[in-house]
């Protein structure tokens, strides 16, 4: 493996130029939705192979698009070639374990199922027929076996599966043709993000796989009963949360927890046999009582490595690495030890190295996402890959070749490898990047970091991208982005949902900080925004308005600031306090109003439980020191101008709270404007709702903060 301090620094071919360049133009609403969208690259077991996938936008105005699969060869012998056809979205490949088929699932028969395709050629093959669909599929180690995640009524979990299958598949039916769509809830969750869970539960389910036929055998719920096996909360998930033992005789996964799921997060790693364990799943991790996640087993078989909190009910605890020894079966035969400790970040997604002693993991550092190398014995880590914002680790045992996606603020997701051998560094560190000729006709400037002094000693971390045709002696409009979270940053990576090139694009310069509260800075800055929403973080935001106001090329009187998430509870918060009298409009979406109301209308409970520290009725008190509608009449005195954004599904900050908050502004003659999605969730993504958000958006900010050089 590679020796200490050893480094590779990505250089970006993309120029820096802050003058327009005769052949290219500026990023437009419509090149960002054209731009394809790369995710998932996986290599082949041996060594030899890539696949990925690619997502393109083939009708706008009617929200079609499509996914399908491309392979390319490691050592760029050849071209990148489209390995399947479909109108529908093929996705999330996985390679047998022989490198000769990849397992992917599609919705191209009319339903989400697992298909498999032979490396050899040929059609793709359909593997289940479940009426609840199939999903997030992986293999044994044998390649004989199949899991994958099934969404089920579990009264029904425990039958025979031509049961249960035909019970989940009359009962869809049932309620598809009901005329009363009432629902009824008896638990939390009941709705989760964008969609009502109502009582079904996510089972992993076991197929038998024949080579020889490509054939599979018939499903087997390995986890019946009334609990989740796998993650419901994205925020306790970094990719596959479940795999076999090195036998073949367990899987071994992420659980949700066995009771008080909307205000717990008490993720247990799990085990069951892949022949049924009953509705009993044997914890491993029991004695803690935070989240225990995304188990791992080393290549030798004789290690699982496994993510975990350590303080119940934050979610935005730092993520540990811990190693444990263990059997064939993936039981445990010690103490498992925290391999992380010295390394003050949070690790994300990870991956064993052939030797089994090394892991290669991602972890946000001051605003990028290096690939971080960590020797498990000595538990020393340093950064191996660096730039950008890189993710989604695949490793081949054979070659120690490794893919990762390579993004920044100028650059959508590409496909990256590179070898972990050091003799091999740097001529094996290449890019396959399906949008490398459209990018090369598009003018986007690389950003700048600083650094701001802020209160306590320490520093906020700031990225500052110019619009294309920069000119440093003309005076140019600000848009101030905050990133939500409020535990999360602005990295420099790529984002389709909020782009700060194309905000640039529209002729500001984008400021993008990292306030109290932000990850990758050290637990103990992430940490200091509990309980403190509208105290040392939004002092460190005023501190960077100062900062871009003593810059040469701002102009102080074009100011406009925007944010969604917790950066829409910032607005409303810029709003009622002194800082609105910098910009000349706002932008809120999907925000936070009211905490009160937010706590008994949110989904996940224990989010709002412990940034207050305990239930309304107990610290009421906390819940209104910062909410922006306890100082509603600030808004008459500063009467900045709003454009408040939110939609139906939003479960995460419900609807209410926009309507509460554009009640209040129009009640005060506030000029205002509300922009109400009926069909999306916390985020817009269909992409003719994505166009008009932008159009909205860029509209607003143009007519209060005029755009441009002066």
């Amino acid at each position: 493996m590679l020796r200490p301090g050893f480094l590779v620094v990505l250089v970006l071919s993309m120029g820096n130029s802050m003058t327009m360049s005769a052949d290219r133009k500026p990023l437009t609403i419509d090149d960002l939705l054209t731009l394809k969208r790369c995710s998932d690259p996986q290599i082949s077991p041996d060594g030899r192979w890539v696949v990925y996938v690619v997502t393109t936008i083939t009708d706008v105005a009617n929200n079609k698009s499509q996914a399908n699969l491309w392979l390319v060869p490691t050592d760029g012998s050849q071209p990148p070639r489209q390995l399947t056809t479909t109108e529908k979205k093929d996705r999330h490949p996985r390679w047998s374990p022989d490198s000769k088929w990849i397992l992917f699932e599609s919705n191209r028969s009319g339903s989400n199922q697992l298909w498999v395709i032979s490396l050899e050629g040929g059609e793709a093959r359909q593997l289940t027929q479940i009426a609840t669909e199939a999903n997030t599929a992986i293999w044994s180690r044998d390649g004989r076996q199949i899991a994958f995640v099934s969404a089920v009524y579990p009264e029904y979990s425990e039958k025979p599966f031509s049961e249960s299958d035909a019970a989940n598949k009359k009962r869809n039916e049932e309620k598809e043709k009901a005329v009363v769509k009432a629902r009824i809830f008896k638990r939390l969750f009941f709705r989760h993000w964008d969609s009502y869970v109502e009582d079904k539960r996510q089972h992993l389910f076991v197929i038998s796989f024949d080579p020889a036929t490509a054939t599979a055998g018939e499903p087997k719920d390995v986890t019946p009963g009334d609990r989740d096996a796998y993650p419901t909360s994205t925020t306790f998930s970094v990719g596959d949360d479940f795999t076999f033992s090195p036998d073949g005789r367990y899987l071994v996964f992420t659980a949700v927890p066995s009771e008080n799921e909307a205000w717990s997060t008490n993720y247990d790693i799990c085990r069951v046999p892949v022949t049924g364990g009953g509705t009993q799943w044997e914890s491993v991790t029991s004695t803690n009582l935070a989240a225990d996640t995304f188990p791992r087993f080393s290549p030798d078989g004789r290690k699982m490595a496994y993510r975990r909190q350590q303080r119940p009910g934050y979610e935005a605890d730092k993520w540990d690495i811990m190693v444990v020894d263990v059997q064939p079966d993936g039981s445990w035969s010690g103490a498992p030890r925290c391999v992380t400790s010295s390394l003050d970040r949070s690790v994300d997604d990870f991956v064993w190295a052939s030797d089994s002693n090394t892991i290669f993991f991602t972890a946000e550092d001051h605003g990028l996402v290096p690939i971080w190398e960590l020797n498990t014995q000595t538990q020393e880590a340093q950064p191996f890959l660096k730039g950008g914002s890189l993710s989604s680790l695949s490793l081949a045992l054979s070659g120690n070749r490794m893919v990762f996606l390579h993004a920044a603020l100028h650059q959508p997701p590409r496909v990256g490898i590179i070898s972990t051998q050091r003799e091999e560094h740097p001529a094996t560190l290449r890019f396959f990047d399906p949008n490398a000729e459209t990018l090369s006709k598009l003018e986007m400037t690389k950003p700048e970091n600083v650094d701001v002094d802020v209160e306590g000693g320490v520093r906020m971390q700031m990225w500052i991208l110019k619009p294309p045709g920069f000119v440093a002696t003309k005076k140019w409009p600000v848009a101030y982005l905050v990133h939500g979270g409020p535990q999360g940053a602005w990295q420099d990576g790529w984002s389709f949902r909020w782009n700060a090139a194309l905000w640039a694009a529209q002729g500001y310069v984008i400021a993008l900080p990292n306030p109290r509260g932000s990850t990758g800075f050290g637990q103990k800055f992430c940490d200091e925004i509990s309980g403190d929403w509208g105290g040392k973080c939004y002092r460190d935001l005023v501190a960077g308005v100062e900062y871009l106001k003593r810059q040469a090329y701002v102009d102080p009187n074009r100011m406009g600031a925007a944010g969604a998430s917790f950066g829409g509870y910032m607005m409303n918060w810029f709003a009622v306090n002194e800082i609105a009298r910098n910009f000349k409009c706002l932008i809120t979406h999907c925000s936070v109003w009211n905490f009160e109301s937010m706590w008994g209308t949110t989904d996940e409970l224990w989010f709002d439980e412990f940034e207050h520290g305990g239930l309304p009725w107990e610290k009421p008190g906390q819940y209104r020191e910062f909410s922006p509608h306890v100082f509603a009449g600030n808004l008459g005195k500063f009467r900045t101008p709003m454009l408040v954004i939110h939609n139906d599904l939003d479960f995460r900050c419900p609807i209410g709270q926009g309507h509460e908050l554009f009640s209040t502004l129009q009640r005060q003659g506030i000029k205002s404007r509300f922009v109400n999605f009926p069909d999306e969730g916390h985020w817009v993504l269909k992409p003719a709702n994505s166009r008009f958000w932008h159009e909205e958006v860029f509209a607003w900010l143009k007519e209060h903060v005029p755009p441009g050089g002066k």
